[in-house]
């Protein structure tokens, strides 16, 4: 009887190793946490901030012969009081959950299919790519760019999506946002239904060496941003910038449609040993149909890293508000700013 224990554990513990062969899902994430003066207007407030820190959990099986299966799934939560954060478009409450990304995906020589919810690619193509200083987050995320499928209220969730092979440096990726007729929550709070119509995104990604180049377009119901991103890094320098055109057809921002606009970011990093230096302008022309809403963001930043997965940081970032627009503020016309010092450790 004794012999048969031993050969039943010794079987089992092959079969364990053998799908450990073929599998494995790794736990990862970010905890970035600031302390800030900020000014809107005339109010003035001192305090802690989460800047979008996060959990994840990845995994991937090998399925033989040049097919694998994967899934992603990703939850916010404010560092600063230790909550679950939502996520636009979603129900947020207090717990966690993982409305920054739930992924299911196949992959091989064919590229990759994903089933979910994520990102829009067409956003890491351009805006999250030049935004170096501090991962696009926080008060000095970029405020002026734009994407209808967010605002229209499909944002991340019910998507089909297809990402390439490398073709040659190349990437492309496409995806679908299905509509599904649900609610559209602010919070907790409905406020109304999600658009009748699926959204569209399309991103592509082409690096050649030390020059960087992408794109991006989103649409959902005659709504669309158009995104161009080049980047180049010489020596100890890295410059970049995006150029975005904008159009919001039907009430999205306000009644009527604000109409088109035009913007753009510049970014710069010069890097001397442990030190990064930042620099980050960014201007956005007025709406068509919204007088005088141009704005403009500028951000100066410097990142100490202690080692290749924590820095401290500090910034100031200031947005320009023209009398007709309310950028990081409830007034329109008033400006913002803040000055910030941090901790950023990935895991």
């Amino acid at each position: 009887m004794q012999k048969n224990h031993l050969l039943l554990a010794l079987l089992a513990t092959v079969g364990a190793t053998s799908v450990m062969a073929q599998s494995s899902v790794t736990l990862y994430g970010r905890v970035n946490t600031s302390v800030e003066r900020q000014k809107a207007g005339d109010v003035t407030t001192t305090g802690m901030f989460n800047n979008a820190s996060r959990i994840g959990f990845k995994g991937v099986e090998d399925l033989g012969g040049g097919l694998k299966a994967g899934f992603q799934l990703e939850a916010g939560f404010a560092s600063d009081t230790g909550a679950g954060t939502g996520w636009p478009g979603l129900a947020s409450g207090t717990g966690i959950n993982f409305g920054r990304q739930s992924e299911v995906n196949l992959s091989g020589g064919f590229g990759m299919v994903r089933l979910g919810n994520f990102m829009p690619e067409s956003y890491y193509a351009t805006a999250d790519f030049v935004s170096m200083h501090n991962h696009d987050t926080g008060s000095s995320s970029d405020a002026l760019y734009y994407d209808p499928v967010w605002f229209g209220g499909l944002g991340s969730k019910n998507k089909v999506g297809y990402r390439s092979p490398s073709l040659g440096g190349l990437v492309i990726d496409a995806a679908v946002s299905l509509h599904e007729k649900g609610d559209l929550y602010d919070g907790n709070t409905v406020v109304g239904k999600l658009p009748e119509k699926n959204g569209f995104d399309l991103a592509a990604n082409y690096n050649l060496g030390a020059l960087a180049l992408g794109a991006g377009y989103s649409y959902v119901n005659s709504n669309y941003q158009l995104g161009l991103r080049a980047a180049y890094t010489f020596g100890q320098f890295t410059v970049g910038g995006y150029y975005q055109r904008n159009k919001d057809d039907n009430q999205l921002l306000v009644p009527g449609g604000a109409g088109t606009r035009n913007n753009f970011r510049l970014a710069g990093m010069y890097t001397m040993g442990a030190s990064e230096f930042h620099v980050n302008l960014g201007h956005a022309n007025k709406w068509s149909n919204v007088a005088d809403s141009a704005a403009t963001q500028w951000t100066l930043g410097y990142n100490y890293n202690l080692s290749k997965r924590t820095k401290v940081y500090g910034y100031y970032t200031r947005v320009n508000n023209s009398a007709g627009s309310d950028i990081n503020v409830k007034q329109a016309g008033d400006d913002f700013s803040s000055f910030a010092v941090g901790v950023r450790h990935n895991f």
